[in-house]
């Protein structure tokens, strides 16, 4: 398993894997790696002959510098976790400056409206920071598919849609949830929760699982208090937002129409730990 910092390096080696006839998958990641990461690069797997991982903590989609402080880098222990998929995968971990070699500053996105929903509310130029170094990656790497987890499904909308305006010959894989066996959505930021936080994080697949259960019986608005009431009674949890939004333009649902897809979306923190999950509803 090859690992590479800086691009001049890997650039050679995916144009010798692709005179191979190599299709690449690209799993972009921060690090701190868990078995959700895992599932991703076995479906990259699946359906390439090859994959890429890349492992970067990147400063510009993050809004609070102390949760960039904080999070998780554990790129030894990265790189011991993959060690199995030996020469089916590279790991690419640059540097900084092979990322942002005229200082750190990301590019504006009009991505139609769905930057400005939910996460977009409460975590200023974030998307800006995400489709910056996605599409340093997706340049650099030329992948023929990336694969994200619907974990950030709002970010899996936005990531298709950097696609279709960079006019981009890469196709976008969302992959299911991959889950703690008490139902948490695991992140890389579950690991700095304590156990008694871990445990109550799980209320959020458990009022998630409810809201999907009673979704179509209640109107949306009793649901969301609801939720707001659930939440109020959590000794570890705050909540930021709660909304059940149309899956394509993300729009807070207003009424049911039977010809779409709607999901519910969590935001909350558990100490400084913030937290989202969300699940499809119909």
């Amino acid at each position: 398993m090859r690992i590479f910092k800086n691009i001049a390096d890997l650039k050679p080696f995916l144009s010798q894997k692709k005179e191979e006839g190599c299709t690449v998958g690209l799993v972009p990641t921060m690090g701190a790696l868990h078995s959700g990461h895992l599932s991703l690069i076995e479906q990259a797997l699946v359906e390439n002959n090859f994959a890429v991982i890349t492992i970067f903590v990147n400063p510009t989609q993050f809004d609070n510098s102390l949760d960039f402080d904080k999070y998780p880098r554990e790129i030894d222990a990265d790189t011991s976790l993959l060690s199995h998929f030996e020469n089916k995968i590279c790991i690419y971990a640059p540097e900084l400056q092979d990322i942002y070699p005229n200082g750190i500053a990301s590019e504006h996105f009009d991505y139609g409206g769905i930057e400005n929903e939910m996460e977009g509310k409460f975590r200023t130029g974030h998307f800006d920071g995400v489709g910056t170094i996605l599409k340093t990656l997706f340049q650099h790497i030329k992948p023929n598919k990336a694969y994200f987890g619907e974990k950030d499904f709002q970010q899996l909308q936005i990531v298709k849609q950097l696609v279709i305006l960079e006019n981009l010959p890469i196709e976008i894989v969302g992959c299911p949830i991959y889950r703690e066996p008490s139902g948490l959505a695991m992140s890389s930021r579950n690991k700095r929760l304590s156990k008694e936080q871990a445990e109550g994080a799980a209320t959020l697949f458990k009022i998630l699982s409810h809201v999907r259960n009673q979704f179509g019986i209640k109107n949306a608005n009793d649901i969301k208090v609801w939720v707001e009431n659930e939440m109020l009674k959590s000794a570890m949890l705050t909540l930021e937002y709660f909304e059940i939004a149309e899956e394509n333009t993300l729009k807070p649902m207003l009424e049911l129409e039977n010809d779409k897809k709607y999901r519910a979306f969590i935001a909350a923190y558990a100490g400084e730990v913030r937290l989202i999950d969300n699940i499809p509803l119909n």
